[in-house]
């Protein structure tokens, strides 16, 4: 036992020695030699400071002290640079009061000698030693709201008599928590009332009697809380609740008499902070019956409205306009419902009302429409949904933003409930070339120049317009008996050979419709009337749109044709004869031709063929359409670049046999379906099926 106090002696002179010493330079007092160096560091408690008191300070002098030198950190930060001569006096003013680590820090001194010395210099020497820091004093975190007690390694708070050390161990407050359940009748005031309450207080009351009773407190006139000049309180006064809190009360006016709770349990709170000389508050609490408030629900008024509902009275409860009844967990759309108040000052039953939702708009999967992050969209009353097309080749007709309303349906700014559509850009290629040629021996297209062109390679050779992402219409003659579902139709092509490709665009048909006014059955060769010579083919899905396949605008209704108006016609019909033997086109082609007169269009090239109003006939010197055409496009404005958009004025349809004397004759005459005189049969048509 002895020689165990004798080693804690030891460890303990051991580690005051390590605090309490001298340090001095290398071969002191004699001189330090050349090429000398000390690293030397010491450590302080927590709550002291390591301090160095030089006495002697003798070494070479030199710019910044290079040559020989001291350097003084505390906690790696430098603090002094030393060389040269310095008198005591001076050491004791101008240094050593510097020379000192923070709290719990550390000191380092590091000394350097360079080669050669002219003159021997003696060194230093210095007294080094721990001491008390004092926090009250010195240190600005040290915040003791009362009284600070410093003693070695560290401080203490303490507080005036009636005070206690809060949880921070630096504020004092007061003792002000009561729990006075049970009491029917009281008194609560502040600390100190009718003097200045304590600051930093903290106090709550609690209040509780039976269920079927309610707590009415009764503030006396004069009242006192502390309140900043624009209002704000900075001491509070709030009554909480159990159905949410009353106040902050601050100022010199109190709550009106009575303030009623509605509630047989509460809590009166009260708090300031550490700075004023206010009075308070002091007030007197009671019991009543309970009675029901005015509100029920939130988003809500009753029927009839009072100030407060005694037990059995009954009210209607109104939905806000845009809210809807939740009647447990089910929203049935009900806008009101009734309930009565119970002995309790509850209402019973009481069924939230919540936003009506108008859920997302029903949509398509494949559909072109869209809505703008439809992942984060809100869908109740007063939220508003974007919709935008999803594809440069589509266009939004009507509004684009939609708010659900209180009737939940999505109505427009413009008071549309119907949502928008997405309708194809039509009309204007984005490979526009002006030049001029001929179907009968006649000029190339470039790719995306005729971007709406089809061609149906069998059985019947011939073309059609493409007029939107699910629709063709080509001439009925040419599509006539054909099976619905067996034909093909090629698009996004220039030559015959793209059709053959291995990624070739086909565009199958799901349903063929012609025209009910066509004279169907009639042999091509012996027929005489092609009156209403225009059917719809329907596709078996969406084709995708594209710089290379793209619609065309369909006409005005009724809108007539203009005598003379150069427009452009396109297919792979016949283009040239050798031998006699027609040449079937391998390439795209166009001409631009002009239309001709109703009086020249009746002057037919077989008297037994008839011309109708549905009709009219266009031509050029050594131009024409020619078998292998029909169903195709005759366009207008004429193709040129920069013209679009483009409309279908007719279809290809009839005309004389294409002969070798045609090339060169004066006037090639062919004759086109007026479109313009079917533009409601083709809406009304593909509205009726896309809803059927």
């Amino acid at each position: 036992m002895l020689r165990f106090s004798l080693l804690l002696l030891q460890l303990s002179c051991s580690a005051h020695s390590l605090l309490l010493g001298w340090v001095e330079s290398p071969g002191y007092p004699s001189g330090y030699p050349p090429h000398s160096s000390l690293n030397w560091s010491r450590c302080a408690p927590k709550g002291q400071t390591l301090s160095i008191r030089l006495i002697h300070l003798d070494m070479e002098e030199s710019q910044d002290c290079e040559n020989d030198g001291i350097k003084v950190f505390s906690n790696e930060n430098i603090i002094s640079v030393l060389c040269g001569q310095r008198k005591y006096e001076e050491l004791q003013t101008t240094v050593n009061p510097f020379l000192f680590s923070s709290p719990g820090g550390c000191l380092r001194l590091l000394f350097h000698s360079d080669y050669s010395n002219i003159k021997r210099h003696t060194g230093f020497k210095g007294f080094y030693t721990i001491q008390d820091f004092d926090e009250c004093k010195d240190d600005p975190n040290t915040q003791c709201s009362h009284f600070c007690n410093n003693f070695i390694g560290g401080y203490r708070c303490s507080c005036r008599h009636g005070y206690h050390l809060a949880e921070d161990k630096q504020t004092c407050t007061v003792s002000c928590t009561e729990d006075l359940s049970g009491l029917t009748r009281g008194e609560i005031s502040s600390t100190s009332w009718p003097g200045a309450y304590a600051e930093n207080s903290n106090c709550q009351y609690t209040l509780s009697v039976q269920e079927d009773l309610q707590l009415e407190l009764h503030f006396s006139e004069v009242f006192d809380v502390e309140q900043s000049s624009d209002g704000q309180c900075i001491d509070t006064l709030t009554v909480v609740t159990h159905s949410g809190t009353l106040g902050p009360f601050c100022g010199q006016t109190p709550p009106p008499p009575p303030l009623l709770t509605h509630s047989h349990h509460i809590h009166i709170r009260f708090t300031s902070d550490g700075f004023g000389t206010n009075k308070g508050f002091s007030l007197r609490f009671r019991t009543r019956d309970k009675v029901c408030g005015p509100v029920v629900t939130s988003h809500s008024s009753v029927t009839p409205q009072n100030p407060e509902y005694n037990r059995g009275q009954t009210v209607t409860v109104n939905c806000d306009v845009g809210y809807v009844v939740n009647t447990e967990g089910t929203k049935d759309l009900s806008l009101q419902y009734e309930t009565t108040c119970q002995s309790t000052g509850v209402w019973t039953p009481s069924y939230p009302c919540e936003p009506l939702d108008c859920g997302l708009p029903l949509m398509r999967e494949d559909s072109i429409l869209q809505l703008v992050d439809s992942a984060g969209q809100k869908t109740q009353y007063n939220n508003a949904i974007q919709f935008v097309c999803n594809s440069e080749y589509y266009s939004l007709k009507g509004d684009d933003t939609y708010t659900c309303n209180a009737s939940g349906i999505w109505v427009s700014a413009s008071g549309m409930a119907e949502i928008p559509k997405c309708i194809e850009v039509c009309g204007t290629p984005s490979n526009e070339i002006s030049r001029t040629g001929r179907i009968l021996g006649g000029e190339k297209a470039e790719l995306g120049e005729i971007p709406w062109q089809l061609l149906i390679k069998s059985p019947n050779r011939g073309g059609a317009s493409l007029i939107n992402d699910r629709w063709a219409v080509t001439a009925a003659h040419v599509v006539d008996g054909i099976e619905e579902t067996s034909l093909e139709l090629f698009g996004r092509f220039v030559a015959l050979a793209d059709t053959n490709k291995p990624d070739r665009f086909v565009i199958n048909s799901r349903k063929i419709i012609v025209h009910p006014g066509y004279r169907k059955g009639i042999a091509s060769n012996a027929q005489t009337n092609f009156d209403n010579d225009i059917a719809l083919v329907r596709f078996s899905s969406r084709v995708k749109l594209g710089p290379n396949l793209l619609p065309i605008c369909l006409p005005q209704v009724n809108m007539d044709v203009s005598v003379n108006e150069l427009g452009t016609v396109s297919g792979m019909g016949m283009t040239d004869f050798n031998n006699q033997l027609r040449m079937i086109s391998l390439f795209l082609k166009y001409a631009h031709i002009t239309v001709l007169s109703q009086a020249e269009c009746r002057n037919t090239p077989n008297k037994t063929m008839t011309f109708t109003d549905n009709m009219f006939c266009a031509g050029a010197s050594g131009k024409d359409s020619c078998s292998g055409d029909s169903g195709g496009p005759f366009f207008t404005p004429m193709l040129s670049a920069g013209a679009g958009p483009y409309y279908l004025t007719g279809i290809v349809s009839w005309g004389a046999p294409c002969k070798e004397e045609s090339i060169t004759s004066q006037t090639n005459k062919g004759y086109y379906t007026k479109v313009a005189n079917y533009v409601e049969w083709i809406k009304d048509t593909i509205e009726k099926e896309e809803h059927a």
